[in-house]
This record gives structure tokens, C-alpha cells and sequence, in this order.
């Protein structure tokens, strides 16, 4: 696996890649990876005859009072994993090569609409700077497919669009979310939970699942459901951000014509900042 940390180092790659025809696929991470990363980059395998990965955390998509500082840097067991599973190349950018010329004065992209919804109102700017960040890795990479995790499918819906509207010649693929075996979505910020918090974060996934029950039964309204799950996780001892029933291409409120729906939750357990989604594809009876 080549260690790549210079936009130049890896443009030079790039055009080896290039003169020898090969196929590119690209998974971009912030580290710290679990099993969800390896997914991605397992499907990424099948996809292309190349995979890049990208690792560097953001700052752009953080707020003000977000744990940018304490995102946990996890460089040389991520490489590890990363060499273990037959990755082609690591690019490991610098902040400083990312935005040369500081966060304030840095071109950005905006996806209108689909980033001011859910985690978009509850995290102003987080957006613009995931799609910013991914627009630069995909002119940097240049690859044909890039994979990204269902579980934050608001941003894989964001890239999406960014790409469509954009005209970027590259195909997103959306890899299902990797579970626990209790259900807990596999996540960077699961590493914050207590050992109790951590056993109650798998009320989640069960609230989810009962949702999808009471609406493929249509037992209640949309509204209905919702707010009797927005007490159940109350009960269990979450602080819910969202929680809520949308159609899974606008993301705006699910309507009863609706057939492929989105369950999305954002909730707190403590300090940490849960999220996780169930797609329901119902039929037309």
C-alpha cells in the first residue's frame, strides 16, 4: 500500500493509473476505522481495480462546539487495517494542504435544501463542509466510484445531489450500515459512550424496528408513530435531536403515497451524538 500524504505525490499516481487504464474506486474517511469503514472498502474492491483511501478529518464540517479537538486520530492502526485489507493507496493530506489559505477565505459548495433539513438545522454548516471537503477529494482522487455509508444517509443523499448537479463523472454507491450484533450502529463516536450508555444506545435500532412495524401494519399516523417513539427514547434516557419518518429520496416529511421512506433518528446519550436510519420500501396495497 503506498503511503500518500502530497497532492502532487498522488496526482503522479493518478496519471500512471490513467496511462495504464485502470478503474478507481475511493472511500473517504475521517479514521479512527471500524468494521463499517472495512465495508466500504471491501465493496470499493469489487467496484474498481484500484482503491484509495482517504484520511483527514475535517475541520470545516465541525461546529463551534463539536469535538474537532477530541476526534480520536488513530493513524497507525487505521494504516494497519487498511494494508490488511489490500487498500492500494492511503492519501494522509495536512490541514494546511487542504485549505492553504485558511477556512475563512476558502471556495466553498453548498447543496441547497437537502443540507438545511435534520442534522443540517441542528448542525448550521455542517454540510457545506462535507460536500466541500468531498468535492476537493473527488478533484484530487479522481475516481470513477466512490463509496459511501448508508448510516449517514442525509450526507450520502447531499453528496448525491452534489454530484448530479455538478455533472462529476463519478458513480456513488451507498453501502448498507454495519451493525453490532445487538443493532448498534458501528460509529467513531460509540468509542465516547460509557459501558452503561453503550448498553442503552441499542434502543435505538429497537425503536427503529418498531416503527417500521407500526407503519407496514399502518398502526397510527406518521405523526403518531413518531411521537410514540420520541417518548420511548425519552424513557430509556436519550435526549432526541429528531426523530422522524421522511421520503428517502427528498428527505421531506413522509407523505402516505409514499412508498420508499426513511426512519432517521438523531439523539443524544449524554454528551455523544447518535445517529442511525431504516429504509422501509413498503407495497402498494
Amino acid at each position: 500500500m503506498q503511503f500518500i500524504e502530497s497532492l502532487n505525490n498522488l496526482r503522479e499516481i493518478r496519471q500512471i493509473w490513467r496511462k495504464e487504464g485502470v478503474t478507481v474506486a475511493f472511500v473517504p474517511t475521517m479514521g479512527n476505522l471500524h468494521d463499517g469503514h472495512l465495508d466500504l472498502v471491501k465493496k470499493a474492491k469489487t467496484l474498481a481495480d484500484k482503491v484509495v483511501v482517504s484520511i483527514f478529518v475535517n475541520p470545516m464540517q465541525f461546529g463551534a462546539n463539536e469535538d474537532l479537538d477530541a476526534y480520536p486520530r488513530t493513524l497507525d492502526a487505521d494504516r494497519s487495517k487498511l494494508e490488511a485489507e489490500g487498500v492500494d493507496a492511503l492519501f494522509f493530506p495536512a490541514v494546511d494542504d487542504i485549505y492553504p489559505r485558511g477556512l475563512g477565505d476558502q471556495t466553498f459548495v453548498e447543496v441547497p435544501g437537502i443540507s438545511d433539513l435534520l442534522c443540517g438545522a441542528s448542525r448550521p454548516g455542517h454540510f457545506r463542509g462535507v460536500a466541500t471537503i468531498v468535492c476537493k477529494l473527488f478533484n484530487m482522487v479522481q475516481p470513477d466510484v466512490a463509496c459511501f455509508g448508508e448510516k449517514d444517509f442525509q450526507q450520502l443523499q447531499v453528496i448525491r445531489t452534489m454530484v448530479e448537479d455538478l455533472s462529476m463523472p463519478i458513480t456513488i454507491v451507498g453501502v448498507p450500515t454495519c451493525r453490532q450484533q445487538d443493532g448498534l450502529a458501528m460509529s467513531s463516536r460509540n468509542g465516547y459512550l460509557s459501558a452503561e450508555q453503550r448498553a442503552t444506545a441499542t434502543q435505538i435500532y429497537a425503536t427503529m424496528q418498531n416503527m417500521r412495524v407500526s407503519i407496514e401494519n399502518h398502526s397510527g399516523t406518521f405523526a403518531t408513530i413518531e411521537q410514540e417513539a420520541e417518548t420511548a427514547l425519552k424513557a430509556a434516557g436519550f435526549t432526541p435531536d429528531y426523530i422522524t419518518i421522511r421520503n428517502a429520496r427528498t428527505l421531506l416529511p413522509a407523505q402516505t403515497e409514499d412508498r420508499n421512506l426513511v426512519i432517521l433518528v438523531a439523539a443524544f446519550m449524554g454528551s455523544t451524538r447518535l445517529i442511525d436510519n431504516l429504509q422501509i420500501t413498503l407495497d402498494h396495497a
